[in-house]
C-alpha cells in the first residue's frame, strides 16, 4: 500500500473498544459544514449497498508542532442516516455536489 493510499484509511475504536479500520471515501459540504463518508471497505472492493457507512464532521485542529489536522467528529445518529441515504442516491452523479444543492 502506498503511502498516499495509507493516508486514506483511520482507525477508530468502535461502541465495544474494538479497533476499526475505515476509509475515506469522500469530503462533501451540507448546511455549510464540511462532512467525510467514510467505509469500513478498506480495500475498496465492495459495492457501496454492501459496505457499511459512517458519516463524520470534520474540524481542523494543530498538534503539538502546529501542523494542522483534521478530526472526525461523531454526528447524531439521525443526521448520520440521512446523509448516507443522499449519498447512495447520488453516488454515482456526485454526491457532493448534490448535497451542496440541498443548502
Amino acid at each position: 500500500m502506498s503511502e498516499e493510499e495509507r493516508m486514506d484509511i483511520v482507525e477508530g475504536v468502535d461502541e465495544e473498544g474494538n479497533r476499526l479500520l475505515l476509509r475515506v471515501d469522500r469530503y462533501f459540504y451540507y448546511n455549510g459544514e464540511e462532512y467525510v463518508l467514510l467505509s469500513d471497505d478498506v480495500e475498496g472492493t465492495k459495492p457501496l449497498e454492501d459496505a457499511t457507512l459512517y458519516v463524520m464532521k470534520v474540524s481542523v485542529s494543530k498538534d503539538e508542532e502546529g501542523e494542522e489536522i483534521e478530526d472526525f467528529d461523531p454526528v447524531e445518529p439521525e443526521l448520520m442516516d440521512s446523509l448516507i441515504e443522499v449519498i447512495k442516491t447520488n453516488y454515482n452523479g456526485g454526491a457532493a455536489d448534490a448535497l451542496e444543492d440541498e443548502e
